[in-house]
């Protein structure tokens, strides 16, 4: 990817009393358009680095780590669920915080990010100009999900994953993003991203893992709210998804596309995180899609 000489902008934007970003920006000298990123388990801010500066020639590029994630705040659960639709609440939040002009916004949401964003443009059609979604569970669908995925959506198995995770950081952070893959398919995560999930994996009393199993105790809530309200999504979305996920396969993808009259581009030999596998492929998206 080309990129440009910009310098990230990194740093801190208070949502509301209880919830301060960290946020990453990365500004265009001509942009005619807005990229937001959103990440997924575990990941932080730093994995879009390469995909901001390559998007900058012409976009203002922004990400921020979710509640719960790099350093970001992390409230008690009483204040602040870490639920889907907690986080569309912080999503809003954050594009009227920045200022952001939704006419020319494409946001970009994989994992955990993704029904956040789905759910606010079912209440607000004009969130954004486009969406590109994937490699996420918008259903309630275990069968497509990972073995430990679909534990985690309800007690005690639930517990019991929360702990295993919490125990085993440093292989997660090893190996969660090639799971899937053959050995000839890995690619590079860059180490200063490493680095930083490392750093941020625990941070005022709570680690990432605690905030997904949050995530998740609400999970099949949201999915049931967002599945019975289809026919409310107005906002134009493309769905994009590797072949070769393991943690939720391609044909929760193929069903979302097909219920919501999406175009879905499956991308061959790619996993669970195709914006880290393929940033080439993830910048060709976006620009498709902010046209």
């Amino acid at each position: 990817m080309s990129k440009q000489t910009h310098e990230p902008e990194i740093g801190l934007i208070e949502i509301d009393r209880d919830i301060t970003l960290r946020r990453m920006l990365v500004r265009s000298t001509a942009p005619t358009r807005t990229v937001l990123l959103l990440h997924g388990f575990p990941e932080t801010i730093l994995g879009w680095k390469d995909i901001s500066l390559a998007l900058a020639v012409d976009h203002d590029v922004h990400s921020f780590d979710w509640p719960g994630y790099g350093l970001s705040s992390r409230p008690p659960v009483d204040r602040f669920a870490y639920a889907p639709a907690d986080y569309a609440r912080v999503l809003k939040g954050y594009i009227e915080a920045a200022g952001i002009d939704r006419t020319k916004l494409t946001i970009y949401a994989t994992d955990i990010g993704a029904l956040p964003a789905l759910l606010l443009a079912l209440d607000e059609p004009d969130i954004a100009r486009s969406l590109i979604v994937g490699d996420f569970a918008p259903f309630n669908r275990p069968a497509l999900m990972w073995q430990n995925l679909q534990a985690l959506k309800s007690k005690p198995s639930s517990d019991h994953v929360r702990a295993a995770m919490n125990a085993g950081r440093d292989e997660i952070l090893q190996n969660t993003f090639f799971r899937g893959l053959p050995k000839q398919a890995h690619y590079d995560v860059p180490q200063a991203f490493r680095d930083d999930m490392a750093k941020a994996w625990s941070h005022d009393g709570m680690t990432v893992v605690d905030a997904f199993y949050h995530y998740y105790a609400s999970f099949t809530r949201d999915q049931d709210h967002f599945e019975a309200n289809l026919a409310r999504l107005k906002t134009p979305v493309k769905v994009v998804w590797g072949s070769d996920d393991l943690y939720i396969t391609k044909d929760m993808g193929a069903e979302l596309a097909e219920r919501i009259r999406a175009e879905l581009n499956v991308l061959q030999g790619i996993g669970h995180y195709p914006h880290l596998q393929a940033p080439e492929q993830t910048v060709v998206e976006i620009r498709a899609a902010s046209r």
